[in-house]
């Protein structure tokens, strides 16, 4: 991939889009849609991309992973996501929250153990770093604490809106809880820790699954720890580093959402130029009228600059450049795009917009979250502004 005044992919990567695009086509979109509303995992296509290799596109062949980069993997995100978010983000939040963080900073034991079950899609991971009073504060809003005692972690407190959790494939959960305080120029100052919890793990507690606007078919559920123990060697990368490790994670992951973000509001374009080449009103299929035409322009146009944003930032994160300012730019240029279109889609398409039979409908109630989740567009705006050199409070 290069990135100045074009934006071309390669052989390989662009056979992997077409593999993924047309998965997504015949496997995924005649089924997702009975599942969506039914609320249900869909555990038959999560298999399906484990053989495919979804989950494994980032990470090295000798830990069961395909060798690819993440670029590979925001494209694959993308393909899904024009036809369902709630399968792209499972495959997002396993790779990215899940599997990425043990990569990143495991011991060798602990990427012997997990990481060819996570990359070959047999377990899913996850996440717990959100807390109900917490949000986008998540130093001062943490409560969740660990405390070593003798060769283990005891863990207390509660997680929320955690994605892939309670699935019967979930396997492990990275849990970011405060495990001492250390002195700072403002005074005393959490020390973030993130501990591997495995699932099944006494005092460990899925809650059943959030009645959710969008993305109803993927596993979102509140984690509650009781005096829960682990052994000491479970400890993620180096203590009191947890929130730093929760950033570059972070960052990674913006560029992914993006990436699905995208493939939302292309989607929405594909849809309805489908719808407006068949519906017809007042004697014309209502894409001859000019302001169906100016509609569908202005989404193609929205996903075409949050699809230049995303591949930019990814760019320079895999040439070893900061992208901290390109990510959260495309995390809100996409999401942007997203609402927008899943807006200007269900207007199009009416009253059938409003259905869920229909994946537009689907795509409305999707995209809201897109603008939430993984840094909030506010969020985004103040690390812009930030990485501008623009004073923080």
């Amino acid at each position: 991939m290069t990135v100045g005044t074009m934006h071309i992919l390669d052989e390989e990567h662009q056979a992997l889009r077409q593999t993924v695009e047309k998965f997504a086509r015949e496997v995924v979109a005649p089924v997702i849609g009975d599942y969506y509303e039914r609320g249900e995992f869909p555990y038959d296509i999560v298999r399906e991309m484990g053989r495919m290799g979804l989950f494994g596109l980032p990470f090295p062949e000798e830990y069961g992973g395909m060798g690819g980069d993440y670029f590979a993997l925001c494209l694959a995100l993308e393909e899904l996501a024009r036809v369902d978010n709630s399968v792209a983000i499972t495959l997002e939040a396993a790779v990215s929250l899940g599997a990425m963080p043990i990569y990143r900073f495991g011991t060798a034991e602990q990427k012997a153990e997990w990481l060819p079950r996570l990359t070959s899609g047999e377990m899913l991971g996850a996440f717990g770093l959100t807390e109900a009073g917490g949000g986008s504060d998540v130093p001062g809003g943490m409560r969740t604490t660990a405390v070593l005692d003798g060769d283990e972690w005891v863990i207390n407190g509660t997680k929320s809106f955690i994605t892939n959790s309670g699935t019967d494939i979930t396997g492990v959960i990275g849990v970011a809880a405060i495990t001492g305080r250390r002195e700072g120029p403002n005074g005393p100052r959490p020390e973030i820790s993130t501990i591997l919890v495995p699932s099944g793990t006494p005092g460990f507690t899925v809650s059943k699954k959030y009645s959710k606007v969008g993305w109803s078919a993927s596993d979102t559920r509140e984690l509650s720890f009781s005096d829960c123990r682990v052994p000491a060697a479970n400890l993620l990368g180096e203590r009191g580093r947890g929130y730093a490790q929760f950033l570059q994670t972070l960052d990674e992951g913006r560029v992914a959402i993006a990436a699905v973000s995208v493939g939302l509001a292309q989607g929405c374009v594909d849809e309805s130029l489908t719808y407006a080449a068949q519906r017809r009103a007042f004697g014309n299929a209502i894409g001859a009228y000019q302001a169906i035409q100016f509609k569908i322009a202005d989404m193609e146009t929205r996903a075409h600059t949050a699809r230049l944003a995303y591949y930019h930032a990814a760019s320079k994160m895999l040439a070893g450049e900061p992208f901290k300012r390109e990510a959260a730019i495309a995390k809100l240029v996409s999401s942007n795009a997203a609402m927008d279109n899943a807006r200007d889609a269900t207007q199009i398409f009416g009253g059938y917009g409003f259905m869920n039979e229909y994946p537009v409908g689907r795509f409305y109630r999707d995209a809201k979250i897109l603008e939430i989740g993984e840094g909030t567009s506010e969020v985004q705006r103040m690390v812009i502004a930030r990485e501008l050199g623009l004073p923080a409070l």
